[in-house]
């Protein structure tokens, strides 16, 4: 029995529980399962991929490998020796993955709410650096922001080939520019990122983080447009509400076309349950679909879910599918929030990926200081969130003694009053919490 194989079946099967559909896709399910080795599980990833995947996924990889195995256990990626041959002198590889999967505009469901943003994406897509530039898409999570993102690249790639576009998070910048700094070659970094015919930004909320940061977007923005390249953004919220952003970096972001994507109307709801519906091969009467589109208004990821569970029902049960099992598989949806387990889960990895510290770290008793501040911010927001006792608190962190929880929140509430942007990135992680 090849246990590290079936092993590793299990944590990808548990990701794709736990994640949304295009971000398993894209950045989980790529991931091989090279080899465990002194306490270290070695997983293959390209190039592309790897700085996405240890920003956003890092945390969840790391706490599902120690959920499964039952003890603590490290986490490394490593970059096909075939693909760093190909791989460009800068270290980055300029690979598309939109051609892996279908997330294209032909896939995006369009209504009222996000109609506007649609026809601004595929006006970009046709004519790069002509029209609208930069493209500024904001609306909360779940809502299709970066399968328009990843529709704009499929669609220049498609025309155009030989496109060098750069598809990356706020984060990825922020943390490729650090590492850049810390070899002494930024014109390394300069060079991909000012050189590039399209950059596509997603997150860019998280951008508003220290002043090298923005000042080096400020000049590859700059850069960027002089060249007539093309910029794409995508955001929680629009340019006027990032408060930590600079001015000069706000009037950038808003000299092109901002479009905004709202939730979905009760129509487009229902013919994206259709949708979903037909690619997981099942069909669904009108009433299963209306009731799924009526109560599912905000996220329209959680769509998705709901799908799947109906099918997971129909495959292993072999129940019919009727308005009484749609209802079964919706309660946990619609009756009210996550378990709390669940919750803390949650906020522990948010905070891991805001951070970037392991969510191992932030439950140990590490003195780093960048790691003491993510634990008082998940302390934090435990509180603020879940209504937890404070020795409930202390037991999720560690067998933390109450009094020690008492101090981390009073530190961090004196270091909120005091520090604006530290106050958004707090704020920022309880609103993505109470949204997921």
């Amino acid at each position: 029995m090849d246990s590290f194989n079936e092993i590793w079946e299990l944590v990808q099967q548990e990701l794709q529980n736990n994640v949304t559909e295009v971000a398993y896709k894209v950045w989980l399910q790529p991931l091989e399962f090279v080899s465990f080795k002194n306490d270290t599980v070695y997983l293959s990833i390209n190039e592309f991929k790897k700085g996405i995947v240890i920003d956003k996924f890092l945390g969840i990889i790391h706490s599902t490998l120690e959920s499964i195995f039952g003890f603590h256990v490290n986490v490394d990626f490593v970059v096909p020796e075939e693909q760093k041959k190909s791989l460009s002198s800068d270290g980055d590889s300029k690979e598309d993955t939109s051609d892996e999967y279908d997330y294209t505009f032909n896939n995006f469901i369009t209504g009222p709410s996000n109609k506007f943003a649609y026809a601004a994406a595929m006006n970009v897509a046709s004519n790069p650096g002509k029209t609208y530039n930069p493209l500024f898409i904001y609306g909360h999570s779940g809502l299709g922001k970066t399968h328009l993102l990843m529709a704009i690249m499929d669609e220049i790639k498609n025309n155009n080939p030989n496109a060098d576009i750069i598809y990356t998070s706020a984060e990825h910048f922020t943390n490729d520019l650090v590492h850049h700094i810390g070899n002494h070659n930024t014109h390394v970094f300069h060079e991909k990122y000012r050189g590039c015919d399209v950059l596509l930004v997603d997150d860019v909320q998280f951008i508003s983080r220290g002043d090298q940061v923005q000042e080096e977007f400020f000049h590859t923005f700059n850069a960027l447009t002089s060249n007539g390249s093309q910029i794409v953004l995508t955001s929680d919220r629009p340019p006027k509400e990032m408060m930590t952003l600079e001015e000069r970096l706000r009037t950038r972001f808003e000299m092109g076309l901002i479009a905004d994507i709202q939730p979905p109307t009760l129509e487009t709801r229902m013919a994206i349950v259709k949708k979903k519906a037909l690619d997981h091969e099942i069909e669904l009467s009108d009433d299963v679909i209306k009731f799924i589109a009526d109560n599912i208004k905000k996220n329209i990821r959680q769509i998705e879910g709901i799908i799947k569970r109906i099918k997971a029902y129909q495959d292993v049960e072999g129940i019919k599918i009727n308005l009484s099992l749609a209802k079964r598989a919706i309660s946990d949806i619609i009756n009210d929030s996550q378990p709390v387990p669940v919750t803390v889960e949650n906020i522990i990895n948010e905070v891991s990926r805001t951070f970037n510290v392991s969510a191992a770290d932030i439950r140990s008793d590490k003195r780093n200081a960048n790691i003491s501040q993510a634990r008082q911010v998940a302390i934090y927001i435990v509180d603020q969130v879940t209504g937890l006792s404070l020795k409930s608190i202390g037991s999720e962190f560690g067998n933390k003694h109450h009094s020690t929880i008492i101090y981390a929140l009073k530190e961090i509430k004196g270091k909120i009053e005091k520090d604006v942007a530290l106050k958004a990135t707090v704020d920022d992680i309880i609103k993505n919490i109470n949204e997921s």
